[in-house]
């Protein structure tokens, strides 16, 4: 049964092994996350609801912004070449998205390296996720096809929590209006 299992295994395709290992980390309770706070201009990656490593990152514009939701990895590429309005740019130095490209489901869109260093922690992109070389590097290596990327527009408590920013202020109480019953005009309670 072992011989037949590692001849199967031998048989299988580099993406065939990843959705494999992907299943077996969801079977044995393994949960994987990587939450982007656009306001901090952070990203961490999370594993079984622990904190593994919080990055830098650039966001999307005011005119071409991050997409905001849940979404899944699709793809992992080492070297990618780069596609935008006709215009193809090959791996190298020039590359606009580095030398990695994390593939997210919402087409088009990802975390990946950067040729201009400068722009981490800002909000610059077309709308990807941009981070420093070094950091993309080691963070591609802890990446799976199937991991949830949470991208987030405001900050929660979560988030305030993870990239140690003030908490959203909460709304005001309003103070209960007492009147009396022989008053026309409101006042506030004490």
């Amino acid at each position: 049964m072992k011989a037949l299992a590692l001849d199967t295994l031998a048989k299988m395709t580099r993406s065939q092994v990843l959705i494999l290992a992907v299943l077996m980390a969801q079977a044995a309770g393994q949960t994987r996350q990587i939450l982007v706070s656009i306001p901090d201009h952070k990203l961490a990656f999370i594993e079984n609801g622990e904190v593994r490593k919080v990055y830098p990152v650039a966001t999307g514009s005011d005119k071409t912004p991050s997409p905001v939701g849940s979404f899944k990895v699709v793809s992992r590429v080492t070297n990618p070449t780069y596609y935008h309005q006709g215009k193809q740019v090959e791996p190298g130095p020039l590359n606009p998205v580095g030398n990695r490209w994390i593939g997210l489901d919402e087409r088009g869109y990802g975390i990946h390296g950067t040729n201009a260093p400068k722009s981490i922690g800002k909000s610059v992109s077309h709308g990807c996720i941009p981070m420093a070389k070094k950091d993309l590097e080691e963070f591609f290596e802890m990446v799976r096809p199937g991991d949830v990327v949470e991208i987030r527009a405001e900050r929660d408590d979560e988030t305030s929590e993870l990239f140690g920013t003030p908490a959203p202020s909460k709304p005001a109480q309003n103070k209960p209006v007492v009147m009396a019953a022989n008053e026309s005009q409101p006042h506030g309670g004490q």
